[in-house]
């Protein structure tokens, strides 16, 4: 799926960071391809790109309207839908990672054939999938997970990755959501995958490859999720990763939406994503932690990680505050480069 560019990022009336994760997901890593944003609400969130109307966008290069919301539950908000007509009256093609199809929606599906206008649904994928075989394969991988949804999974496999590439290493971002697949132009939206197909989804995503090349791949949910945690088991079964990486929120205090479930202890995180993982690889071993402490006081984000690092005698990073470097550096200590590829040099730790 190649969808043109450059984007308008529509954002309705999405108030938070968290509900417009998509749009801020493509300014931060495809600045490139965002000409700008639509909002159509009083307080919508500003992603530091113009404001600009359909007119404008379309003067300024913009091909394709994108859905910067993510919503709970993905679904087509009806006060959208009038902007999605509008964008393609405009003559815009329309993306959206939501798993309500656009071509769903009649008036949507109208427009769109009266206008000449290519949908994109993005969280669909154009083939199916063979259940996972657990068959072990050549290369490495690493995988993220976490306390919650919307932790920074997506942004420290992508800043992991980019590290790598930046070192020279092999190292491909494997995505597995809407907002990944439209920043690397491909993948899997593992979510839209029938639940007996998810971990060969994951396999297929991640396939045989050089003995010293990491796929980095995006987590999704988590283990401790009332609604997601199928979802992440799957990716941890048949991604079979050789490192974990536990990405949390620094203050978060219960599941995003879910108020009567608390965020989980991270050694807790760190141990059932471990045992979980264990079936297909048990070699997995946990790599690291990585925190968004965008919601910390910046004079306490240093001693906060520190902290963390000392208490689990791993790399401690925010892929936005500090970058990947040390996790990387990690990595080059404990799956170092020999002459025949990757050598393992130490045992995979009780809990770490």
């Amino acid at each position: 799926m190649v969808i043109p560019g450059k984007y308008l990022i529509y954002l309705g009336e999405a108030a938070t960071r968290v509900s417009a994760k998509t749009g801020l997901g493509l300014v931060e890593w495809r600045p490139d391809l965002c000409a700008g944003q639509w909002s159509t609400g009083m307080r919508s969130v500003d992603l530091g790109v113009p404001e600009m109307t359909l007119a404008q966008a379309l003067v300024a290069g913009a091909r394709t309207m994108v859905i910067g919301v993510a919503p709970t539950g993905g679904a087509i908000a009806l006060g959208w839908v009038a902007a999605i007509v509008a964008a393609i009256e405009a003559g815009l093609d329309v993306a959206s990672g939501m798993h309500t199809r656009l071509g769903s929606i009649r008036q949507i599906a109208e427009a769109a054939r009266r206008h000449g206008r290519t949908l994109y649904d993005v969280r669909y994928p154009a083939r199916e999938f063979e259940v996972g075989s657990g068959r072990k394969r050549s290369g490495r991988r690493l995988l993220m997970v976490g306390t919650d949804c919307a932790v920074g999974k997506k942004y420290t496999a992508l800043s992991i990755a980019r590290e790598m590439n930046r070192r020279g290493m092999k190292a491909t971002f494997r995505a597995t959501g809407q907002t990944g697949i439209l920043i690397a132009g491909e993948g899997v939206a593992i979510d839209a995958v029938v639940a007996d197909f998810v971990a060969g989804a994951a396999e297929w995503l991640s396939p045989d490859n050089a003995p010293d090349h990491w796929d980095v791949i995006e987590g999704q949910g988590s283990l401790f999720h009332p609604a997601y945690a199928g979802v992440s088991t799957g990716l941890l079964h048949g991604s079979q990763p050789d490192g974990l990486v536990i990405c949390h929120d620094a203050i978060r205090e219960t599941i995003d939406d879910y108020p009567g479930y608390p965020i989980p202890d991270l050694r807790e995180c760190l141990e059932l994503n471990l045992r979980v993982a264990r079936l297909t690889n048990p070699e997995a071993r946990c790599v690291g932690l990585s925190v968004n402490t965008s919601g910390l006081p910046a004079k306490r984000r240093a001693a906060y990680l520190q902290d963390l690092a000392e208490r689990f005698a791993l790399p401690c990073i925010d892929p936005i505050a500090t970058g990947a470097g040390p996790m990387v550096d990690f990595l080059g200590e404990i799956y170092p480069r020999s002459a025949g590829g990757i050598s393992l040099s130490a045992s995979p730790a009780a809990t770490g």
